[in-house]
């Protein structure tokens, strides 16, 4: 491919990226966001957990997420999406919520963990990129995470999607280490390892 038709993608790239993210962030609703949190809180408080869920690329998002909400005062359990319907939805408790990330919030191995999830009397905090979705219908809290198109080639391998889901979770993440108080001497105890593992002056 002549170095122009790649110099054309970049270029594409990077403008979709600002005004597709520069979007979504304007349609975020803080509203739900406070929501979201304010019902992770409460199932905390009832000694319940809080799982992060997905298929496909969501999935490697729902890994990061659990990790993310895990280390500033969150703890979080990453659901694999395909194998809680084989058992794995084992690991939830009743009371227990599951954030379920699904860009479109209509695949049928989605509808099926969710509907598991439910019936085992589950929580669902759902992610997805449209608001009128069958994940928004079926959740007990919603966040938007929409971008209208990916910025790629073809326009079909998740690229932009995946930043606007990670994100939403991330806006998610303050709230809740605002509202938990994290010390920096508390952060550093869970990062001992790497520069995360060091107290900056003055702390």
């Amino acid at each position: 491919m002549p170095r122009t038709e790649k110099n054309a993608a970049l270029e594409h790239f990077l403008v979709a990226a600002g005004s597709e993210m520069g979007r979504m962030i304007e349609d975020i609703s803080t509203e739900d966001i406070l929501a979201a949190a304010d019902r992770i809180i409460a199932c905390r408080e009832r000694g319940g957990r809080v799982h992060v869920s997905g298929i496909g690329k969501p999935g490697h998002v729902a890994g990061y997420a659990a990790s993310l909400l895990s280390s500033t005062g969150t703890p979080s359990y990453v659901l694999d999406g395909t194998e809680a319907v084989h058992g794995s939805s084992g690991q939830t408790l009743p009371g227990d919520v599951v954030v379920v990330i699904s860009n479109s919030g209509e695949t049928a191995e989605m509808k099926a963990t969710v509907t598991t999830l439910k019936a085992n009397g589950c929580q669902i905090i759902g992610v997805s990129s449209r608001n009128d979705s069958w994940l928004a219908r079926e959740s007990d809290s919603f966040l938007f995470a929409g971008v209208k198109e990916e910025g790629g080639p073809l326009d079909r391998a998740p690229r932009l999607s995946v930043l606007s889901e990670t994100f939403v979770i991330q806006a998610l993440s303050v709230v809740l280490q605002a509202h938990y108080g994290i010390t920096p001497q508390q952060y550093v105890k869970w990062h001992p390892g790497g520069a995360l593992g060091k107290l900056r002056e003055g702390e």
